[in-house]
């Protein structure tokens, strides 16, 4: 096959010839960035989750502050003291008028009290004027009292049972404190 023909390449221009990319659709790429996440994957979103929490908290602090540079702070200081005084006056003032009152009703029911009890002694001195006994109207008093805790009769109150009429310890009905058999062995330990 000696012809003499030559073939000549046409791109043969003397240039560095380029190698193609092997992976032409990424794949490696891919691989790689999910090897990444894979190994730090927690880390990374960790991380993201507290810029995106500390830019927000110096959002807020930045808007507050300018609120705050809008108004005058001695102003803003000065009107919120004196409200504060005066609503803190107001408050004293209304619970000493409450206490007032409550003193006055009180005073007011002592001296209902020692009003009855002058008048219970205003009586009895005038029945003993009379020459009947007082101290023996209080005895009997007394003394059907005293039997009457002596007896052990007490008022009747309105309590509750300590338990419902259907107990029955030996039934067996629940609870927590239930009969349980004693250990077997000796008691002796050895």
């Amino acid at each position: 096959m000696d012809d003499d023909v030559e073939i000549l390449d046409v791109d043969d221009d003397n240039s560095p010839r380029q190698v193609p990319l092997k992976n032409q659709d990424l794949s490696q790429l891919s691989f790689t960035v999910g090897e990444f996440l894979s190994l730090y994957g927690w880390y990374l979103l960790a991380v993201t989750v507290t810029v995106l929490l500390l830019i927000q908290h110096l959002r807020k602090r930045r808007t507050g502050q300018s609120r705050q540079d809008s108004v005058p702070h001695n102003l803003q200081d000065v009107s919120l003291v004196t409200k504060r005084q005066e609503a803190m006056e107001a408050a004293r003032r209304r619970m000493q008028a409450e206490l007032d009152a409550k003193a006055a009703a009180f005073k007011e029911k002592q001296r209902e009290q020692e009003e009855e009890k002058r008048r219970q002694k205003i009586e009895e001195w005038e029945s003993m004027k009379q020459g009947k006994s007082s101290k023996g109207h209080k005895l009997s008093e007394n003394t059907e009292e005293a039997s009457a805790a002596a007896a052990g009769v007490k008022p009747k109150t309105d309590k509750k049972p300590l338990r419902s009429n259907d107990y029955n310890p030996l039934m067996g009905q629940g609870g927590s404190c239930t009969w349980r058999p004693g250990r077997r062995g000796p008691s002796a330990g050895g």
